[in-house]
């Protein structure tokens, strides 16, 4: 079939975007932002890093604390900075510490047990800022990341600017022209030509190989083995629901305890690019369906969880697992031949069910947060499909389904703003 034909105008911008927000990431988003702001230093030092310095707004503090580190066998912000300024290619973005060596692991060890990395909390009022320092002798060199995991704005050396980007003004300017309506994603899902979309089962190849490693081996809180073990003592029965939750919650477990496999992340984050994918996979496969079905299925649920995202801001207090649960939801009513009204539905049950949840950080228990997530996703595509919705007259949920949409994103960047500094508080209390 001819791509173009039946093309619309918009579609290029769509698949831009999905180019920028879905892409392999190798351990937890915000510890490897932070390792590949220090790669990017240290390659600008040029010379072996002495001496490591970190600030860190709150939110990537939050959430760098307790996963696990890719080839390290460590968790910690500390280890990653180490990691990234030893061993990290930041060509690779968010794949930085892919060829990181068992020798250049043990000298990131070595360098946080003598205490020459340092861990500080910035103060800024961006949600997602890293600044790093590597220094070498007199010298040193200084990179700051800020508002994306892999957006560098400013490289220095030795006090000289080498790179530096108005990332203010580009900011606003993302934020003031957004193309997407879950209208428009359902659209694009179903009816661009399939050799247009087929890169997204890339997404379920990846993502499923870590949730079989994560069904292998004891891996973080091993929810999804948990699952898979009641399974097989009859406990729980082996249907959609619990094959959704077992597969999903088992690549969450592998990646949050450092697993030294990439998988398919979305809005800047493995969890939830493992969340927007594997439900729907596990749906796929119950319910027989063609690559094509689920290839159109996995667009609907990536790409309508980056259009909710979008609303959000990229970290929040609110969890994200809920969001691309909530895009899997539309997925999955895809695949059980819904359409647009089903899929607002999904959505208003996913708003008025899970939308508080709360994000305390990055750690093994995410899993436990992902397989809550993908049960509601179930439950809300399930009553989508039967016409039930939660009411535009409760709580935060419209009757439209963009301002649905836009009441979570208000709720998560205004309404929960004193929970994320409470929730820092706590958790920066009990390190000390």
């Amino acid at each position: 079939m001819n791509t173009d034909q039946h093309k619309r105008p918009e579609w290029d911008t769509f698949i831009t975007i999905m180019q920028k927000e879905i892409v392999p990431a190798l351990g937890c988003t915000e510890p490897i932002a932070i390792a590949l702001a220090a790669a990017r230093a240290a390659r600008e030092l040029g010379a072996a890093p002495e001496r490591v310095e970190v600030a860190l707004s709150g939110n990537l503090l939050k959430n760098g604390m307790g996963v696990g580190v890719p080839g390290t066998g460590e968790t910690g912000l500390d280890i990653a900075a180490a990691a990234g300024a030893i061993g990290g290619n930041d060509s690779l973005g968010l794949e930085v510490l892919r060829d990181l060596t068992p020798a250049q692991a043990e000298a990131a060890k070595r360098m946080v047990a003598e205490k020459l990395v340092c861990i500080n909390l910035a103060d800024t009022p961006d949600l997602l800022h890293a600044e790093v320092i590597v220094r070498s002798g007199t010298h040193y060199a200084r990179a700051v990341l800020k508002h994306e995991h892999t957006n560098i704005v400013l490289v220095e050396k030795d006090g000289a600017v080498v790179f530096s980007t108005d990332d203010d003004a580009a900011e606003q300017s993302r934020r003031a022209a957004w193309p997407l309506s879950m209208e428009k994603v359902h659209e694009f899902a179903s009816q661009a030509p399939f050799e247009l979309i087929s890169f997204i089962l890339d997404a379920a190849k990846m993502n499923a190989a870590v949730a079989e490693e994560g069904l292998r081996h004891k891996y973080g809180l091993q929810v999804g083995k948990v699952i898979e073990d009641n399974i097989g003592k009859h406990l729980l029965s082996d249907d959609f629901s619990t094959y959704a939750m077992k597969l999903t919650a088992a690549a969450s477990d592998a990646r949050m305890d450092g697993v030294s496999m990439p998988v398919m992340s979305n809005s800047g984050s493995g969890n939830q690019g493992i969340t927007c994918t594997m439900p729907v996979v596990a749906f796929a496969r119950k319910l027989g369906s063609t690559e094509e079905q689920l290839a159109r299925a996995l667009i609907m649920s990536h790409l309508g969880s980056i259009h909710i995202k979008h609303h959000l801001g990229r970290l929040s207090a609110l969890c994200g697992a809920t969001v691309a649960a909530t895009g899997a939801s539309c997925g999955i009513v895809m695949l059980l031949g819904g359409g647009l009204p089903q899929i607002s539905n999904a959505v208003k049950n996913m708003v008025g069910n899970v939308a508080g949840m709360i994000c305390d950080g990055a750690k093994t228990s995410c899993a436990l947060k992902v397989a809550s997530s993908v049960s509601a996703a179930i439950q809300a595509a399930f009553m989508g499909m039967g016409e039930i919705a939660v009411s535009g007259k409760d709580g935060i949920v419209a009757a439209d389904l963009e301002k649905s949409i836009q009441n979570l994103g208000r709720l998560a960047s205004e309404g929960m703003a004193g929970t994320d500094k409470v929730i820092l508080d706590i958790m920066v209390t009990k390190c000390q």
